[in-house]
């Protein structure tokens, strides 16, 4: 499990993120029009995964507005931001800031996502949503960068994540 803060103060996730080198594992996720996604739907395309506890909180709010404005000018990249949020608030926070570059996709049904990647946060006040994470994965899947935010307060490294393009 992975320890990260909250304001400071410890808290754990279920596991630690995949590793790099790997293969990302298949998901079932929830688009905004309540249908499901799945990584097939983005085969051969690179993928910036952006994690997030909530989009509302101002981080993860911030996290989607950068990598919504430099999705623009990526080719072949789909970034995909994935919380347990409900698909109807994701939808919101996008439609009201006229976000339409990222895919919003949420993990609220069973959290399978976040178990899986080791996302999911099991104490504190956060427990049971996503801790602040990024995994950049290539056209064939292939996971080539990851970044456990220590706190969950903190912005990702965004430099590094497109450098691992």
């Amino acid at each position: 499990m992975a320890s990260i803060t909250l304001g400071g103060n410890p808290i754990h996730t279920s596991g630690e993120l995949p590793k790099v080198g790997t293969k990302l594992s298949d998901f079932k996720l929830v688009k905004s029009d309540l249908s499901i996604a799945s990584l097939n739907d983005f085969a051969g395309k690179k993928l910036i995964l952006n994690i997030f506890p909530s989009v509302d909180t101002g981080t993860c709010a911030t996290s989607v507005r950068k990598f919504n404005e430099t999705a623009s000018n990526l080719a072949n990249t789909a970034v995909l931001c994935i919380s347990r949020d409900l698909p109807f608030a994701q939808k919101r926070f996008c439609g009201a800031e006229g976000l339409e570059n990222v895919v919003n996709l949420s993990d609220f049904q069973e959290g399978n996502f976040g178990k899986t990647n080791g996302l999911e946060i099991t104490d504190g006040p956060l427990a049971g949503l996503h801790s602040r994470a990024i995994i950049i994965v290539d056209e064939n899947g292939t996971i080539t960068h990851t970044e456990q935010v220590s706190e969950i307060a903190d912005e990702p490294n965004y430099e590094a994540a497109l450098a691992a393009l």
